[in-house]
Parts: structure tokens; C-alpha cells; sequence
């Protein structure tokens, strides 16, 4: 199964577009957001151009502007974390935050294999202990280039994806 990362879209509808339109190309099954959508539209924008399964944790710009989503367990068939989000895939444990500090406290717990995370704008891979940390970058392309990464569950293969070669 593959699964697209996303983070830090901030209302970059374009980029956002252009990155579903990618997934679909890769037959992505799933998509997890690691927070800052920045709006309650472009989350409405994934939902009506991505087939698949979403899954979204708030980032601190959700907190700002998505304030009448906070609390929801759902919204539109996409299951919503506040602060951070665990789901099993055959039997790999993942996990998704937006905040890198959670992402580490994580890993160090030791009880995930993978723990993605958003905020920083840099596309980063680090191992602790055995589990992977990883930041897909920014969809919205802000101090670095926009990028996200699919993960291909069958060989833990991780591609990181840099919209503007594709």
C-alpha cells in the first residue's frame, strides 16, 4: 500500500493540487496530513479530490485558523488528531504530528516504526533506536522547496516527492 505524507500547505491550493494529482499517478491509498492545512477549505479540497483514506493532526496554524474543527474526531470522512495520531498498517505501527519534539518523544518510546512530522519546512530522515523519523517538507514550497513523500508499505521504500520535478 502506498501512502502520501503531506505537511505545511498553508492555503497553497496549487501546490496542494498538484501534490494529489501526484499521489493519484502513484495510486495512492492514503494520506496523512502532519498539520498546518491553515484552513478548513483546503481540507475540504483534499476531500473532494483524494479517494482515499485522510487522516490529519493540527499543526499551529490549524490551531489559528481551523479553531471551529478543534475537538472533532472526524470531519467530512477524515479522522482528525489534536496533537498527534497513531495507526496501524498490517503491522507496522505509524504515527503523525506536526511538532518535532513529539516526533522524537515518540520514537523513543520505541512502540512505532515510523513517526512523520511537519513544522520545520525540511524534508529530514533520522533514525532513533529503530524507529524512523521523518519530515516530508512543505507542500507549500516556503524556505525550502515543496516537496511531500509516499511511502510504499510493502518495502518500506520512502520517496520523497519535489513537486517542481514532476
Amino acid at each position: 500500500m502506498k501512502i502520501a505524507i503531506i505537511s505545511d500547505v498553508h492555503n497553497n491550493e496549487v501546490n496542494l493540487k498538484k501534490t494529489l494529482n501526484i499521489a493519484k499517478e502513484y495510486s495512492v491509498e492514503k494520506l496523512i496530513s502532519c498539520g498546518d492545512l491553515a484552513s478548513s477549505e483546503m481540507l475540504d479540497f483534499i476531500v473532494s479530490n483524494f479517494q482515499g483514506e485522510v487522516y490529519h493532526v493540527f499543526g499551529n496554524m490549524d490551531d489559528a485558523h481551523m479553531s471551529e474543527l478543534k475537538g472533532r474526531k472526524e470531519y467530512r470522512g477524515v479522522k482528525m488528531f489534536p496533537k498527534k495520531g497513531e495507526i496501524e498498517i498490517g503491522e507496522r505501527k505509524l504515527a503523525f504530528t506536526h511538532y518535532p519534539n513529539v516526533a522524537r518523544n515518540i520514537c523513543q518510546k520505541g512502540k512505532c516504526q515510523i513517526v512523520f512530522y511537519g513544522h520545520t519546512h525540511k524534508p529530514w530522515e533520522e533514525k532513533i533506536n529503530s524507529c524512523r523519523m521523518v519530515n516530508p517538507g512543505c507542500v507549500t514550497g516556503d524556505y525550502y522547496p515543496a516537496t511531500f513523500a509516499i511511502l510504499n508499505t510493502e518495502n518500506d521504500d520512502l520517496k520523497l516527492i519535489l513537486l517542481d520535478d514532476e
